[in-house]
């Protein structure tokens, strides 16, 4: 009996204490869930009289009840909107539940007479208040899109509902009105117009009202998310591109993805010393970095820890997309995240690269057939092009692009000839003996970007399509052989997502999970180049350098992974015209009030 008073005594000291902090934001939002569920259950369904409180209840005015009723319809859709921003810590969200629940709480007792619809509400308002500190995350970058979103979200939700609305009243229906009768109600109803449908007594009062609250409730967050001031995606200044650029020069050899840290709309962080950053982007509430930390790697831990801490102010999930073997292995250490592998990068080596050999027969079979078609190769700097020439190879990219949206952002530049970036590579395809097309006799054009002084990596491919095929060998293969010339020994390819699970997989004696994962990758392949770069990849005899994602928890790997394609282009949501976003000053960092005070003081 000795041993169970103590652990009684820690249980009881437990409840008194309650949950642990970090678990008081998803407890909340699930809470708010079940509160808003009720508030909407309280204004969909006739109310039922309570014996003790229908009494008191008595002294309302009558008519208060069908406002009553839109009221609490009204707190509890809300308060699901709600639910996503609670989970996540955002101090508006937070500030909107405090004063929708006495709201919610009112209009349950006018209307329901419900002591357990008041109680409920105010229990939550109570936990708000005294975990108030733990909803402090800043708001994120804003997307007009939303709007629309919520437009379309909110108007079926609104139409479901109000189709519960209508259809909870059946002694009271005049007739048996059909679905498509009660449907049109709705719709008249959402305007704040009377539809077919009809009630005996009051209800049509109440019924109208609670349609009109969600119409108006659609119309009203559909406005405020449109018209709201805008919180623009943070984009590399100018200073920022500079710092980029300086760090890049003294440690740019040490990773193949480092001069895509430069693409204009990614942030930046930078560790203390401003000796190490860390490049992102927004999407979808995912921090997205893409290779490793830019900077002298015994100043990474400082850029990763101010990488956290604005995922972390503004309650973003972090993630890496395409780091390094060392990358992966001090985010890990640095922050407790966890690793999984992506995929490998294809690395050639120029000294060893040649198209002797039976291993090469296909590649030089193509190149020797293309080359007898009449078409000639031509490698050279950025910097060593003419304005005229470079002009019509930006054109020809963004016509002979495949989608209506730029693809890119781990290992994408997303431009082509600028004055800054004069040591990139570029390597064009001429027809000299064919009919010249819409860009003249330019037939196909692979953009490399620097991997330090003595490497680059592939940035894009694009070719006409009506050129013969293996215009991208032809390319890869000029280019290879004109590396050493231009002092480049290591030239690094597409990356191959899960290449180890395609080679093993259709390999003797793989077992029979690896074989189906194998096929799922392939079947996927219909839709998405995982097996195909692979291969084409794979034609040259490169190094294989595995690169990992870096997470935080399984969950979150789905999300992440919607984020991952949206930010290289393959999920694309584009708003309304009217809703789109106009340039505007960047968003602070959360770092910067700190900042400030340290060079004040």
């Amino acid at each position: 009996m000795s041993g169970e008073v103590p652990d009684r005594t820690r249980y009881l000291r437990r409840v008194i204490r309650g949950p642990r902090p970090e678990a008081v934001p998803a407890l909340i939002a699930r809470a708010s869930v079940l509160v808003g569920l009720l508030d909407i259950a309280a204004g969909v369904f006739p109310r039922f009289r309570h014996s003790r409180m229908h009494a008191l209840a008595e002294v309302l005015p009558g008519a208060l009840g069908p406002y009553a009723a839109a009221l609490a319809l009204s707190a509890g859709v809300l308060l699901l909107l709600l639910a996503h921003g609670l989970r996540r810590r955002k101090r508006r969200a937070w500030r909107a539940a405090v004063a929708l629940l006495p709201i919610g709480a009112a209009a349950q007792f006018a209307y329901r007479h419900s002591l357990a619809g008041v109680l409920i509400p105010l229990v939550l308002l109570t936990l708000l208040l005294r975990h108030r500190n733990e909803f402090a995350a800043l708001p994120d970058p804003r997307s007009r899109w939303r709007a629309l979103a919520n437009f379309v979200l909110m108007g079926a939700g609104s139409i479901v509902i109000g189709l519960a609305i209508v259809s909870v009243h059946p002694r009271k229906l005049v007739g048996d009105p059909s679905l498509s009768d009660r449907l049109e109600h709705v719709l008249y109803g959402l305007f704040g117009m009377d539809g077919p449908v009809d009630y005996a007594g009051g209800t049509s009062w109440t019924v109208a009202c609670s349609l009109g609250a969600l119409g108006l409730l659609t119309a009203l967050t559909t406005i405020y998310l449109a018209l709201r001031p805008e919180h623009p995606a943070a984009r590399l200044t100018e200073d920022d591109e500079a710092r980029l650029r300086a760090l890049l020069e003294k440690h740019g050899a040490r990773d193949s993805l480092g001069h895509f840290a430069l693409r204009r709309d990614k942030a930046v962080v930078f560790s203390p010393s401003g000796k190490a950053a860390v490049c992102y982007r927004v999407v979808s509430g995912v921090m997205l970095a893409s290779g490793d930390p830019i900077g002298d790697v015994e100043a990474w831990p400082g850029a990763i820890e101010r990488f956290m801490d604005e995922a972390k102010a503004h309650s973003w999930t972090p993630a890496v997309m395409g780091c390094s073997e060392t990358g992966g292995e001090v985010w890990t250490r640095e922050t407790g995240l966890d690793a999984l592998e992506l995929g490998d990068e294809a690395v050639v080596e120029t000294s060893d690269f040649s198209l002797a050999g039976r291993a090469m027969r296909n590649v030089r079979q193509m190149v020797k057939r293309i080359e007898r078609n009449g078409y000639e190769t031509r490698v050279r700097r950025v910097r060593d092009l003419g304005e005229q020439e470079l002009e019509r190879i930006r054109r020809a990219a963004d016509d002979w692009r495949g989608t209506d949206t730029e693809r890119g952002f781990s290992m994408a530049l997303g431009r082509i000839g600028d004055a800054a970036d004069g040591d990139c590579l570029v390597a064009t395809a001429h027809r000299t003996d064919g009919p010249a097309g819409p860009h003249g006799d330019l037939k196909a054009v692979l953009h490399f970007v620097p991997w330090g002084a003595d490497g680059v990596s592939l940035d894009l491919m694009r070719r006409d399509r009506a050129a013969d095929p293996g215009m991208n060998e032809l390319l890869i293969v000029a280019a290879l052989q004109a590396a050493p010339g231009l002092g480049i020994t290591r030239v690094s390819l597409n990356f191959a997502m899960f290449r180890a699970a395609l080679a093993r997989g259709e390999k003797i004696g793989a077992g029979p999970f690896l074989r189906a994962w194998r096929g799922l990758l392939v079947f996927l392949s219909r839709w998405f180049q995982i097996e195909s770069l692979y291969r084409f990849n794979a034609k040259f005899r490169p190094r294989w350098e595995p690169r990992f994602v870096v997470y935080r928890s399984p969950r979150d790997l789905p999300r992440i992974g919607l984020a991952a394609m949206q930010a290289e282009g393959f999920v694309h949501l584009t708003p309304p015209r009217l809703l789109r976003r106009r340039p505007a000053t960047p968003l602070p960092c959360a770092h910067e009030p700190r900042e400030r005070e340290a060079a004040a003081a």
